[in-house]
């Protein structure tokens, strides 16, 4: 998923409050998928260090924060890294079951990423 603008709808602020920008202005890729049966991976890759700084200083995704984002406990969250070199941050989270079992209604894990879009990060 291309996260730019144009690819959401979002422009300027995109609905953040004032002095904000939603993630999705920020990054250029925002992503979730499978890895492996019982996990979700996700993928925050920004296209300069400026943002990729920005989104790390503010604290906005952390391995707290995800947990919170997500309403899920920090032992869900089976790794959390921020990958200096290619201005990523990815993290996996343990899925609540098997996917594709009954139930499971996101046999890819493709859709997780939503809660990530509107993210309000500070200046």
């Amino acid at each position: 998923m291309n996260a730019g603008g144009a690819a959401n709808g979002a422009t300027g602020t995109g609905g953040a409050d004032a002095g904000t920008q939603p993630l999705s202005v920020l990054a250029k890729t925002i992503r979730s998928k499978n890895a492996g049966v019982n996990k979700i991976t996700f993928d925050v890759i920004f296209r300069d260090r400026p943002n990729y700084e920005r989104v790390k200083r503010s604290g906005v995704l952390t391995r707290a924060s995800v947990a919170a984002l997500y309403r899920i406990p920090l032992e869900r969250i089976s790794d959390f890294v921020e990958y200096d070199p290619a201005f990523a941050i990815k993290f996996t989270i343990y899925r609540s079951r098997p996917s594709g079992s009954a139930g499971d209604g996101d046999i890819f894990g493709a859709q997780q990423y939503a809660p990530l879009l509107s993210l309000p990060v500070p200046e």
